[in-house]
């Protein structure tokens, strides 16, 4: 039963657009109401009609640890004793500044902000203003947060609304930025060719995990490093998803391509509204108060938020197994629903790498954006209901990733793949 939660979403439609505050939460993709969600411990949700759900959302990519781990409400517990913001400098800013740089070999110098999105209009705008140059290469279904220039072809919720790109952005904010298809090397080539010394930066999720999780072809990443080395650009990495997801270095240690800058989120704050960019210590000083590039954030470098991205971060380097751990569960889910989606002959495909997982219900493979449109959309909200209704949470949407988390267990793995047979069987 789920009365109070549609009650809920009834008051909410009246008085927050949608009823969410973020687009995919509204469930207009898959039908239905969204679960108003009460509360929330190790792998589990608990709604506000007491039902129980195995989460693999994760809050979107933050709780690698599992939800409300004890140590992280200790950390923030004691950090709001002392106040909730001051407006000031704070040790624990130095502290987790100096624990990037010390985990990510890219990053000498690093600047905190409030969001992913934040981090990545920041990100943008220094390398332009590093470069003096205007034009952005961005990827199809690359999702980088909401700032204007970004929404062009974006991938996530904008995906899952089947809207290509927002209302409200000037046809100016987006002239600057060009696109092409993800894996496509080629089609880079040509946006360089046609726009000689005016790329700033080539942006990308190194892995795209905005549009379901499509991962880079061998030679894809270092071909755009090679290629910005060539011409004068900046390769910028947007970790959002993946930094300290796909090991402690993230997606750049774990494919050994070194970007310029980076922008990170979601684990550095461990579900605080935490983010963060950083990079070359000569890029990164052109920002203000050293440099020109002018960037600032009330509640930036939060104490609370601070507490809580330290103590995750702290224990993800002290406990190295939490990643070989992530890893087997995702292994396990993809081999497993593999399998399946060969015994009933479903088209669909499945992708992923470490803790990141997706089921594509398309025959054709996936390596870009125009791949993952081909996903049977009224196919996943069958599959997503269905689990939804057995106790089971994933995102939303066909576009979105499973998360796994320090908290789940091999058994619920086997449980999710019991349900998911159950369900092709009866298909």
């Amino acid at each position: 039963m789920h009365a109070v939660s549609d009650e809920l979403f009834r008051e909410a439609k009246e008085v927050i657009p949608g009823g969410v505050n973020s687009p995919v939460r509204a469930f207009a993709a898959v039908g239905g109401n969204p679960r108003f969600i009460r509360s929330a411990q190790g792998p589990y949700l608990y709604d506000v009609d007491g039902n129980q759900y195995l989460d693999f959302i994760g809050s979107w990519g933050p709780m690698l640890l599992g939800h409300n781990h004890p140590l992280i409400r200790q950390a923030v517990l004691k950090a709001a004793e002392s106040g909730l913001s001051f407006g000031t400098a704070t040790q624990a800013e130095v502290e987790m500044a100096q624990l990037i740089c010390s985990i990510v070999p890219s990053v000498e110098m690093v600047r905190m902000v409030n969001s992913g999105t934040e981090a990545v209009m920041s990100a943008v705008r220094a390398a332009r203003g590093f470069t003096g140059r205007d034009k952005i290469v961005k990827f199809e279904g690359c999702y980088h947060g909401h700032s204007d220039c970004m929404l062009v072809r974006a991938g996530s919720g904008l995906m899952t609304g089947g809207v290509p790109d927002s209302a409200g952005v000037p046809a100016g904010c987006a002239a600057d930025t060009l696109t092409a298809p993800y894996n496509d090397l080629e089609a880079v080539d040509r946006l360089l060719e046609e726009n000689p010394g005016q790329i700033a930066a080539i942006i990308l999720e190194p892995v795209a995990a905005n549009m379901g999780v499509v991962l880079p072809e061998p030679g894809f990443l270092a071909g755009l490093r090679q290629r910005c080395d060539q011409i004068g650009a900046l390769l910028i990495f947007d970790e959002v998803i993946t930094g300290f997801r796909l090991g402690l270095g993230g997606a750049q240690e774990y494919y050994g391509v070194r970007p310029d800058l980076t922008t990170f989120g979601k684990i550095i704050g461990a579900g605080m509204p935490v983010g963060a960019y950083g990079g070359r210590r000569e890029v990164m000083e052109v920002i203000a108060p050293v440099g020109r590039v002018y960037q600032a954030g009330t509640l930036s470098g939060n104490p609370v938020a601070m507490a809580a991205g330290l103590c995750q971060l702290r224990y993800l380097k002290e406990h190295p197994e939490i990643y070989t751990h992530t890893a087997a569960l995702g292994d396990a889910f993809r081999q497993g629903m593999g399998e399946l989606l060969c015994r009933y002959g479903v088209p669909a495909q499945v992708t992923g790498v470490g803790s990141l997982a997706c089921v594509f219900f398309t025959g054709e493979p996936v390596k870009n954006y125009a791949g993952a449109k081909t996903s049977d959309t009224e196919a996943f909200a069958r599959y997503f209901n269905y689990m939804l209704e057995h106790g089971v949470h994933f995102a939303p949407s066909q576009f979105e990733a499973v998360f796994f988390s320090g908290a789940h267990t091999p058994e619920q793995i086997g449980r999710v793949l019991e349900l998911a047979e159950d369900f092709f069987a009866e298909r």
